[in-house]
């Protein structure tokens, strides 16, 4: 035992070793940048319009990096159980990163991570993104179609983007 503590002593002082303690620390905290609550706002204001626009009562949420909600709006007509559905819907989008459309058929064993609850994949979520950055996601529901929360979802973003990119 005592050899062996020597060897990688020896592997670690010297330069070139296996790991050198400057390189092996990591930084103690780490700046994360998360949407603000007005461009939230923004979004989910602008999602519900698209959706009036097109004659659709639905609900929105953003959720935060953490998978917190930021904001949630229910348009007058749509059904109380949009809101829960768009949450989650917001909620798969950010924690796959992707398009809840893209995950429809992605998980069909019976275990598969959609079986969890609070996870819904079925389309009307996006992952908010600016820069490669991870933000938040955005959740629809309500329309007839998933296609068509997404479509919404995504003039919610559209409403945002640029000025995220701008500031970024």
């Amino acid at each position: 035992m005592k050899v062996l503590t020597r060897i990688l002593a020896i592997a670690i002082l010297l330069p070139g070793g296996v790991v050198q303690a400057e390189e092996a620390e990591e930084p103690m905290i780490l700046p994360i940048q998360r949407l603000a609550m007005g461009m939230a706002v923004k979004a989910a204001e602008a999602t519900i319009a698209a959706c009036r626009k097109e004659g659709l009562s639905v609900a929105v949420t953003i959720i935060d990096r953490g998978g917190h909600t930021q904001v949630t709006l229910r348009d007058t007509l749509a059904m109380p159980i949009t809101v829960p559905i768009s949450k989650q819907k917001a909620y798969a989008a950010l924690n796959f990163n992707s398009p809840t459309s893209a995950l429809e058929s992605r998980f069909t064993s019976p275990f598969a991570p959609p079986k969890i609850d609070g996870l819904i994949t079925s389309a009307g979520g996006l992952p908010i993104t600016a820069g490669s950055t991870i933000l938040g996601g955005i959740g629809v529901s309500g329309a007839p179609s998933g296609e068509a929360d997404e479509a919404c979802a995504m003039e919610g973003i559209k409403a945002i983007i640029d000025d995220i990119e701008m500031a970024m």
